[in-house]
């Protein structure tokens, strides 16, 4: 008997310690929320973290894509922050822009950015704005004189081509642009743009670098670029001068440079991860350390190489100061928001 109870006792201490050294991701899978549809760079990065990030966590789990467009990522936000259980094993690529919409107060937002556990992001995204070649806009004088508004497409009115716009019309009267609302992704304004139903669009720049039709568009010189959002010109785009560099030229009042500034801290959240709010400090420690091993792989790099995709990456602990720091906005400086975007 006290032989049969010994065996039990150790039988049982060795499944204990057996179930107690298992990683909690062994054998699971993790799935990755897309706010946009397949084929831009959101979805991109998505399914490439997705095969590199599982290496560098214990029990090495499966991690599975899913795109989830709609209202420029604000349903693929809303469903981490609130439909997914926060056990780790659920994580999203929304919007960069997702505190904007929380920013002004938008009632379909059902997120707090605050919140969100930020895991990381691979690159930062500053932006252009291009038009047809074959359209009346040479420069963005042009726009802002033309008697007919300029057309351009959007997914919503959190995704950056969007705000742009808006902040266009806000720092450099009399623009007026007409923007068309509603595309999922993309994929789907670029061919609205070669359909000739929209001219223009804002975009991030490394797509415009990186993929498809851009490559085969400046081939054939099918757009041309007006302005780049970052601090100094990027060097594949010589000629084309900075947004700042216009306001410059046009004496853009400061007040009007503090809104631009907090609308572009867009271009510094890049393509953020996040998991939802309650995700155990653990389960955020393995996911920022996957990322943060993965964005430096040699494969990965090599791999993001070969796919024209700028890496430039950031961590979850940064990202999370700038949300701190992006959402700590004064009366005034928010109701400028409001207005640019139509709140």
């Amino acid at each position: 008997m006290r032989i049969a109870v010994l065996a039990f006792i150790v039988a049982f201490g060795l499944t204990a310690q057996a179930t107690a050294q298992t990683p909690y991701y062994q054998g699971k899978q993790i799935k990755v929320i897309v706010g946009f549809t397949t084929g831009g760079f959101y979805d991109r990065w998505a399914r490439l973290l997705s095969r590199y990030m599982p290496k560098h966590i214990a029990g090495n789990p499966e991690m599975i894509v899913q795109n989830m467009p709609g209202a420029g990522s604000v349903i693929a936000a809303n469903y981490v922050y609130s439909v997914a259980k926060p056990d780790g094993l659920t994580i999203g690529f929304p919007s960069n822009a997702i505190y904007l919409d929380q920013l002004i107060g938008r009632s379909e937002v059902k997120y707090d950015v605050r919140k969100f556990a930020w895991i990381g992001s691979p690159v930062s995204e500053p932006m252009i704005f291009y038009v047809r070649s074959d359209s009346p806009f040479k420069t963005i004088q042009d726009i802002r004189n033309a008697k007919e508004p300029a057309k351009c497409g959007s997914t919503g009115t959190v995704s950056s081509d969007y705000i742009l716009t808006r902040l266009l019309e806000e720092t450099l009267p009399p623009t007026k642009i007409n923007t068309v609302l509603g595309y999922p992704g993309g994929a789907e304004i670029d061919l609205a743009v070669e359909k000739g139903e929209v001219t223009c669009r804002g975009m991030t720049a490394s797509p415009f670098f990186g993929r498809e039709p851009f490559l085969s568009w400046q081939k054939r010189n099918f757009v041309r670029v007006l302005f780049f959002t970052g601090s100094k010109r990027d060097r594949r785009l010589p000629d084309v001068p900075t947004l700042y560099e216009i306001f410059d030229r046009e004496k853009v009042p400061e007040e009007r440079r503090r809104v631009a500034e907090v609308i572009l801290a867009a271009e510094d959240f890049g393509r953020p991860i996040v998991a939802g709010p309650g995700t155990s400090a653990d389960h955020v420690k393995i996911l920022r350390n996957a990322f943060n091993q993965a964005i430096k792989d040699p494969e990965l790099l090599a791999d993001a190489q070969k796919q024209r995709m700028d890496v430039d990456p950031e961590t979850g602990e940064n990202l999370e100061k700038l949300v701190a720091k992006t959402m700590q906005q004064s009366p005034d400086v928010i109701a400028r928001v409001k207005r640019i975007l139509g709140n």
